[in-house]
C-alpha cells in the first residue's frame, strides 16, 4: 500500500518516452494569447491585471538594475502556479514534486544572482560572509558558517517546494483512500472524512500558489542582495 502511495510521484512514460516534457510544456499552451484588439475579454483582462500586480509587488524592493529580471521571475511564477495547480487534478502528474526539476530551476537562478553580485560589487558580495563588528577569534568560524548558508540556499528552495507539494499530495491520497474504505462500513464517518478532504483540497490549492510565490520571492531577495 505504501508503494502505491508513492507511485503517483514516478515520472510517467509512454513507449519508453518520459512524459514529463509534456507536463512541463502544457502550462505554456494553456495561457490565452492577447488579441490585437483594443478591448480584451474578461479572462485576458484578469490575467493581465494579476501579472501586473504581481510584477509590481515583486519589483518593489529591487532597484532599477533588478528590473531586468521582471520577465524571467514573472514567467517562472506563472509556470510554477500553473504546474502546481494542474497537479491537483485527477490522473495528472506534477513535475514540481520532482526534486531534480526544482533543483534544476533553483541552482542556475541562484548561481546567476551570485555571479551578478561578484561581478558588479565583489566587495559587498563578499562582505555578506562577514558581519560588521565581528570579534577577531570568530572570523574564521563565521566565514565558514555564512559560506555554508550561502550554498544551502538553492537546496532549501528546491527541497521546500518538493516537500510541501509531496506532503499535500500524500495527505490527499491517504484521506481519499480512507473515505473509500469507510464508506461501506461507516457512512457518517466517511462523509465527515470527505468534508475534511474537501477542506484539505482547498488548502492545497492555496499551498500550490503560496509555494510558487515563496520560491520566486526568495529568488528576488537573493537578487536584491547582489544588485
Amino acid at each position: 500500500m505504501m508503494v502505491s502511495f508513492f507511485d503517483q510521484f514516478a515520472s510517467p512514460s509512454f513507449m519508453g518516452i518520459p512524459l514529463i516534457s509534456v507536463a512541463i510544456a502544457l502550462p505554456w499552451i494553456m495561457f490565452p494569447t492577447p488579441p490585437a484588439r483594443w478591448v480584451n475579454n474578461r479572462l485576458i483582462t484578469l490575467q493581465t491585471w494579476s501579472i501586473n500586480r504581481f510584477t509590481n509587488q515583486l519589483l518593489l524592493p529591487l532597484n532599477v538594475g533588478g528590473h531586468k529580471w521582471a520577465l524571467l521571475l514573472t514567467s517562472l511564477m506563472m509556470f510554477l502556479i500553473t504546474t502546481n495547480m494542474l497537479g491537483l487534478l485527477p490522473y495528472t502528474f506534477t513535475p514540481t514534486t520532482q526534486l531534480s526539476l526544482n533543483m534544476g530551476l533553483a541552482v542556475p537562478l541562484w548561481l546567476a544572482t551570485v555571479i551578478i553580485g561578484m561581478r558588479n560589487q565583489p566587495t559587498v558580495a563578499l562582505g555578506h560572509l562577514l558581519p560588521e563588528g565581528t570579534p577577531i577569534p570568530l572570523i574564521p568560524v563565521l566565514i565558514i558558517i555564512e559560506t555554508i548558508s550561502l550554498f544551502i540556499r538553492p537546496l532549501a528552495l528546491g527541497v521546500r517546494l518538493t516537500a510541501n507539494l509531496t506532503a499535500g499530495h500524500l495527505l490527499i491520497q491517504l484521506i481519499a483512500t480512507a473515505v473509500f474504505v469507510l464508506l461501506p462500513m461507516m457512512p457518517v464517518v466517511a462523509i465527515l472524512t470527505a468534508t475534511v478532504l474537501f477542506l484539505l483540497t482547498l488548502l492545497e490549492i492555496a499551498v500550490a500558489m503560496i509555494q510558487a510565490y515563496v520560491f520566486v520571492l526568495l529568488l528576488s531577495l537573493y537578487l536584491q542582495e547582489n544588485v
